[in-house]
């Protein structure tokens, strides 16, 4: 390997940084010694790296998925379905009107729904939006629990959290055409998927209503104070519901928001007036995503050697074994001042107009936290795990700037397990907060999205070797 002599500005910068201590006496004279004794060199090493089936992940989201597309590059087909349960406000003593108020009766002159409906808002999606799609609605029969750590192989149907509970069909496509081109470019409109609930519904203690929003509103006439809070209203009122994809191809939506609306009439005055009450699925409460891969096309497309892949959600990320002993060879008294990794990505062997895109950002995390950093909802710490500058716009590469102290826990750890010396590169969505002087990092994420790409690498790559150059320095 070519060794180069070379001073960079950055390390340059740092050591004039280390240089200084408490005087200022002698700082000039310091500084000019330091430097003139001080060798630097670069190398550059040969990095390996493999495709690694994800099977499942993490997968308490923010947005729910809810399609089934085909990847139209590796021909694997990707399902999606979603649970979602609904957050009760804190005003619930105002939820509904005066009981005596309620114009909306059957002739037994018991109150009743006028219409009751769950619609799915979306902002994005994958796909053609006039492909003709199917979701099936299964009222949850308990809650999921905070403690569990739900991934995306989990089934509320095969896990038994549905029964005999409450079940509806609608088909849909994601352009609703009932709805007017004037309404539809209104800046007040959001695209959503309108599933209406109203068909009969048995409750648990046997009674039957006219249909879901009826059972709502009883519920709350009777103990208002199960709207009280989400536990109880969970527990006690409703757990939930599971979007579970049931027919169709072609469209995958982004569900960013959920809401469960109940319609009634009651009297103001001598008049009779229409309203309705919303109930949320927001951050409060646990939604939960699931994913369906053809695990023969992922299995397939990891055993190709000449280069490695990146799929999301659930799908493939890339393994990398950093060459800890040959960095260290030779270098045991020097200092690894900085560790850059650069990932080349291999476009798409075809072009097409529904090709998925690269992910936007990855995670670098060792192969053995990959469990314990989602679920502990870490964040990227510049020493064990980190954020790529993604820089697919100018260089068509991620890379990891500086991974220097990454470098030096794996060789101060050595041996200490199988995966001692690697690092798993995950595709992920960031969430961040703003304030007026800074921009922070709160949350991280496995990509749940539609996403796909190559990288340069693999055992036997064909599209060159992926490299690592490092640079260290040390006093003569």
């Amino acid at each position: 390997m070519k060794k180069l002599k070379t001073i960079t500005s950055v390390v340059f910068a740092a050591l004039l940084l280390a240089a200084c201590d408490d005087t200022t006496n002698d700082l000039g004279t310091s500084l000019t010694q330091n430097l003139d004794n001080l060798s630097m060199t670069t190398d550059t090493f040969r990095v390996s790296s493999r495709s690694f089936v994800a099977d499942s992940v993490y997968s308490r989201t923010t947005t729910g998925y809810l399609g089934k597309i085909r990847d139209p590059e590796t021909k694997g087909y990707i399902t999606g379905s979603f649970m979602a349960q609904f957050h009760v406000l804190e005003n619930y003593q105002n939820l509904f009107p005066n009981i005596d108020s309620i114009a909306s009766r059957n002739e037994f002159g018991e109150i009743i729904a006028d219409s009751c409906e769950i619609r799915l808002f979306y902002t994005s999606f994958y796909g053609d939006s006039l492909a003709p799609m199917k979701v099936r609605v299964h009222e949850m029969s308990k809650p999921m629990l905070e403690n569990t750590q739900y991934y995306s192989s989990f089934n509320p149907i095969d896990e038994g959290f549905t029964g005999n509970g409450y079940v509806c069909e609608k088909s849909y496509t994601l352009k609703d055409m009932s709805v007017s081109d004037e309404t539809r470019n209104g800046t007040s409109y959001t695209s959503n998927i309108l599933i209406p609930l109203n068909n009969q519904f048995t409750a648990r203690d046997g009674k039957t209503y006219n249909n879901f929003g009826s059972y709502m509103m009883n519920a709350y006439y009777k103990s208002p104070e199960t709207f009280g809070n989400n536990w109880r209203f969970l527990n006690e009122v409703q757990p939930g519901f599971f979007f579970e994809y049931a027919g169709g191809l072609g469209s995958m939506a982004y569900v960013i928001m959920s809401r469960l609306i109940v319609h009634f009439s009651y009297h103001a005055g001598d008049t009779i007036l229409s309203s309705f009450v919303t109930l949320g699925g927001t951050e409060e409460v646990l939604q939960t995503t699931t994913i369906e891969n053809d695990k023969l096309t992922l299995n397939k497309l990891a055993a190709d050697p000449s280069c490695t892949y990146l799929k999301s959600p659930a799908g493939i990320f890339t393994e990398v074994t950093l060459p800890i002993d040959e960095i260290f060879k030779g270098h045991a008294n020097d200092s690894i001042n900085m560790a850059t990794l650069t990932l080349p990505r291999v476009n798409n062997a075809e072009q097409n107009e529904y090709a998925l895109s690269a992910p936007k950002q990855l995670l670098m995390i060792p192969k053995d936290s990959l469990y314990s950093f989602f679920e502990g909802n870490q964040l990227a710490n510049n020493r064990t795990s980190y954020l790529s500058d993604s820089r697919l716009s100018t260089t068509n590469s991620y890379v990891f700037t500086n991974i220097s102290n990454l470098v030096a826990t794996m060789n101060k750890n050595r041996n200490k397990s199988a995966d001692w010396n690697k690092v798993l590169l995950v595709p992920v969505t960031i969430t961040t907060v703003s304030t007026t002087s800074s921009v922070s990092i709160s949350k991280i994420e496995h990509d749940m999205s539609l996403t796909s790409t190559r990288l340069v690498g693999g055992e036997q790559s064909a599209y060159g070797d992926l490299k690592m150059s490092v640079i260290y320095s040390k006093f003569k």
